[in-house]
């Protein structure tokens, strides 16, 4: 009974994706494109795409900007709050090597040297086509246990 209530809450995390979203000291550029891509214009919520305001509820954490010294350990808390299974999407430029401020003194190297990521969407900013179709890519490469058989439902 457990494993089939493990293959049913996966599948169910599959078609119903909380993202959680950190500004990582960056220039709003991709916020703004996350937020647009919640709206009705490009509507990722039809999707099962749905916003959550605390990490403890979320699957997917979306990070943007660049990673420096003081955010660091910030960021590992967020990511440490996630319930696993935990996915991490980097958004735009500055969070995959630092982007145009990549030489300046108090910017890393990327999200990557902090927590690990599971998908990078390029862009200065992305669109919000690309981060919708980032985020259902990361999710459709889950395996599904109840299609696979993986599930022991007897």
């Amino acid at each position: 009974m457990a494993d089939f209530r493990t293959g049913l809450t996966q599948w169910a995390r599959k078609r119903s994706i909380w993202v959680f979203h950190v500004n990582a000291a960056s220039c709003n550029g991709c916020d703004i494109e996350i937020l647009a891509a919640l709206t009705p214009r490009y509507d990722a919520e039809r999707l099962g795409v749905e916003l959550v305001p605390s990490p403890r509820h979320a699957d997917v954490l979306l990070v943007t900007g660049t990673l420096n010294p003081l955010m660091r350990d910030r960021l590992k808390t967020v990511y440490e709050q996630i319930p696993e299974p935990r996915h991490v999407v980097a958004i735009g430029a500055c969070a995959l090597g630092g982007g145009v401020m990549k030489d300046c003194y108090n910017v890393g190297h990327g999200i990557d040297s902090a927590i690990p990521v599971d998908l990078y969407i390029p862009g200065c900013p992305p669109r919000p086509e690309a981060i919708i179709y980032g985020i259902l890519k990361l999710v459709t490469g889950i395996p599904d246990p109840i299609i696979t058989g993986e599930a022991n439902v007897g």
